[in-house]
């Protein structure tokens, strides 16, 4: 029997005889996924085509049987309501917006009709909702929010589990990264999931907390494919004897490593070491004894060491812009430093400037030039005046 039919037979009956003691949420199971979207895309009103970014789905158990069902995804691109209410500005937002969950769908099954239900199934799915998104996706969740129509509903079981009313939406929604009026007016609900969880998201310094290594890189086929071509115009330095690793998998572990988190050797090492055979075999590591090997910490060390920097440099800011084309109206940013105590071969100082997305966070390119602009030197000036 289906557990969402057999919860229905179950818990049909009204009343306070009911006791919610039992009560158990908990995320879905290998094997319960289709019936999940089954159940929602049926029964919820908004129906299910999918979840948007990083996803937790949740099912609400009373004495085993499934009474309601909870998914979470990415918090919503912009609002106005939450902005003003959190303080931080866009380029916060930008790097934070993932410390923040919506509750795109919450659904009780049919049939099932017991006194505070929803509020308690909704308290308890919070208490563990951080430290379930940190152990699927290594970051914790600092805040949650939910859009209520309240043509439909009044966000009763929302109030009752202590969420705070921000304000009502202005009826737009986006698809393909494009506003359009749906006319829906939407009232948004917000529950801090930690004390200082405003401080920490609107805080200019992250919080050593919140600086975890990022969940390993997503390395689709067609992305990797892509890296490689790059990579393989960077010149090997090593002479040929005796080599036993590609340069070309060693810089692609490298690269993906470091996109995922790593900020040393030994973490790169780990990273690779901590890699599917089907990863490593699209690195095009090295295969022996009917598996893939990837390259040790000294290895990495090495080849690293003794790589054109500049050439490699190009590679990863070439490849890195295919992954973020510009589109017409983007803005690039140019940024430059005077390296102090840092000096070329011929006893002049280092003028590193660079090209930023500042939407992505990544430098698409950057070069030593023999002395800094002055509009880029005036603008560092006035920045060290204004911390000071």
């Amino acid at each position: 029997m289906r557990a969402g039919s057999s919860c229905e037979e179950s818990c049909s009956r009204e009343g306070a005889a009911i006791s919610l003691d039992s009560l158990a949420v908990r995320p879905i199971v290998y094997g319960e996924r289709k019936q999940w979207d089954e159940l929602m895309a049926k029964h919820h009103y908004l129906g299910l085509k999918g979840i948007v970014g990083e996803t937790m789905r949740y099912v609400a158990l009373l004495d085993g049987k499934w009474v309601a069902l909870l998914g979470w995804g990415a918090a919503a691109f912009k609002s106005a309501h939450r902005e003003r209410w959190i303080g931080w500005d866009a380029s916060l937002q930008w790097g934070r917006l993932k410390l923040i969950a919506n509750n795109v769908r919450y659904l009780i099954l049919p049939g099932v009709k017991i006194p505070n239900l929803a509020s308690k199934t909704l308290s308890l799915n919070i208490k563990r909702l951080s430290d379930d998104w940190k152990t699927q996706y290594g970051h914790p969740i600092l805040v949650a929010e939910t859009f209520v129509d309240q043509s439909r509903y009044r966000g009763t079981c929302y109030r009752a589990a202590g969420w705070l009313e921000l304000g009502e939406t202005k009826g737009f929604g986006r698809n393909g990264g494009r506003y359009y009026e749906h006319g829906r007016k939407k009232t948004l609900f917000v529950n801090p999931l930690r004390k200082g969880a405003l401080r920490l998201l609107a805080d200019p310094w992250p919080h050593p907390e919140l600086l975890v290594q990022e969940p390993m890189m997503n390395i689709t086929a067609c992305r990797l494919e892509g890296l490689l071509d790059y990579l393989r115009e960077v010149p090997d330095p090593r002479m040929k004897r005796g080599i036993r690793h590609q340069m070309l998998s060693v810089l692609a572990v490298s690269v993906c490593a470091v996109m995922s988190g790593a900020r040393n050797f030994a973490a790169m090492a780990d990273w690779a070491q901590a890699c599917t055979q089907k990863t490593l075999s699209r690195l095009e590591c090295r295969f022996k004894d009917g598996r893939y090997m990837p390259p040790s910490e000294p290895t990495i060390r090495r080849m690293l060491r003794d790589i054109d920097a500049d050439a490699l440099d190009r590679a990863v800011n070439a490849w890195l812009l295919t992954q973020s084309p510009l589109e017409e109206g983007r803005a690039v940013a140019v940024d430059g430093k005077t390296l102090r105590g840092a000096r070329s071969k011929d006893g002049k100082q280092v003028h590193p400037i660079s090209a930023i997305l500042h939407r992505e966070k990544v430098v698409i390119a950057q070069r030593a030039v023999a002395q800094m602009p002055l509009t880029l030197k005036m603008q560092n000036q006035d920045s060290s005046l204004r911390s000071e």
